[in-house]
């Protein structure tokens, strides 16, 4: 039987709805697809998308240090996900009475080397490295330990804790593995194994470059999947012009046949994707269904609520990470141990997005670090 990927009418609906527009009953994909993968694709999501748990971090620690003052070293401010992890910094440092400075590396190596080496001329009491590899700040952070000022990352390293081989006193995010993982298994949860996936990627970025090989290889595990292309477009002023041209052409190759895309971050990739998409004539809620894997910008939610280009996003706690940072270094100020806490993955779909636009678990993650601060 002759495969018609992208236009087909499905019989059954799963977790996002239906795939519409399919020439093949879900039986058959199910038969000729990738039944193994597919079905753990299936729990895997409905487990990602359920998450509501208590507060399962730290409840003790040392008590509030004073006086000191955080820089914040964005990869560049344009990237919702920086930006929000800064603004949780910013709010949690007012809740301990510390100040904070955000310093804009504007998305080239040279700016966040430059801002990096700022903060410690400036002899900041704690660095943050925001979304950028801190080897290409090295020198940087060199001059920062011999200061005894410590460094935190933020989304620096692709698993979080201590990373004393990158000058990190902890890195704070989720297990970028996680994130990888679930953003390809709603790809073929959704696709019930048959479609044409696109990967946006910018490759320059070593922990970018992990999590879409990451992807690659999630959606591997479903053979009867298609990977059509991975896109490497690099994250900068540009980004906009370069990933509307890339979909235009995507579209015009492809067609019918890019049923998925998954990209690295959300905001910056789907939306100038989706503008594109809709001047080519293509339906919101219709192929390509977009993942974004990373960051749960407010835009993206817009989207996803009002079925815009967009599907799902796996976002980040962010507000969260940024209470968690300060708490990371105050444990650094006292002499302490980083807690090494690890917020579980959450997937975001148009069924439990809810009025929010941001994921801020309600699970009294501000009242337990005041608790531990004495605030």
């Amino acid at each position: 039987m002759k495969k018609r990927v992208g236009a087909f009418v499905a019989a059954t609906t799963l977790i996002a709805g239906p795939l519409v527009g399919l020439s093949m009953t879900s039986s058959a994909v199910a038969a000729e697809g990738c039944p193994a993968a597919l079905a753990k694709a299936t729990a895997a999501v409905a487990k990602a998308t359920a998450v509501k748990a208590p507060w399962d971090g730290p409840k003790t620690g040392p008590k509030a240090t004073k006086g000191k003052t955080l820089i914040f070293v964005a990869q560049t401010m344009q990237n919702g996900g920086v930006a929000g992890a800064a603004a949780g910094v910013k709010e949690a440092a007012a809740a301990m009475g510390w100040k904070v400075r955000v310093l804009d590396g504007q998305g080239t190596a040279a700016g966040m080397a430059s801002a990096t080496q700022q903060a410690v001329t400036l002899k900041a009491s704690g660095i943050i490295i925001g979304g950028f590899d801190p080897a290409t700040v090295k020198d940087a952070i060199a001059k920062a330990k011999a200061a005894k000022i410590p460094v935190i990352g933020w989304h620096a390293a692709a698993t979080s804790g201590p990373q004393p081989s990158l000058g990190l006193f902890s890195n704070v995010t989720t297990l970028r593995a996680d994130v990888s993982k679930i953003s390809a298994d709603w790809v073929i949860a959704d696709s019930k194994g048959v479609g044409g996936v696109v990967i946006f990627t910018d490759s320059s970025i070593p922990f970018a470059e992990g999590k879409s090989q990451e992807i690659k290889a999630e959606v591997e595990t479903c053979a009867s999947l298609k990977l059509l292309e991975y896109a490497n477009i690099p994250i900068g002023d540009s980004i906009s012009t370069l990933v509307a041209s890339k979909t235009a052409a995507l579209v015009a190759q492809y067609g019918d046949s890019w049923t998925h895309s998954i990209s690295i971050n959300g905001g910056l990739y789907i939306t100038p994707m989706a503008a594109a998409l809709r001047a080519a004539g293509k339906d919101g809620a219709g192929f390509p269904h977009n993942v974004g894997a990373g960051d749960g910008s407010p835009d993206e939610y817009g989207r996803i609520n009002s079925g815009d280009f967009q599907s799902v996003t796996v976002p980040e706690p962010l507000t969260m990470q940024g209470w968690q940072i300060v708490d990371e270094f105050n444990r650094a100020f006292a002499g302490q141990k980083a807690s090494g806490y690890v917020p579980v993955v959450h997937l975001v779909t148009k069924a439990n997005a809810g009025t929010s636009t941001v994921w801020d678990p309600q699970n009294g993650y501000r009242a337990a670090y005041k608790k531990i601060w004495g605030k």
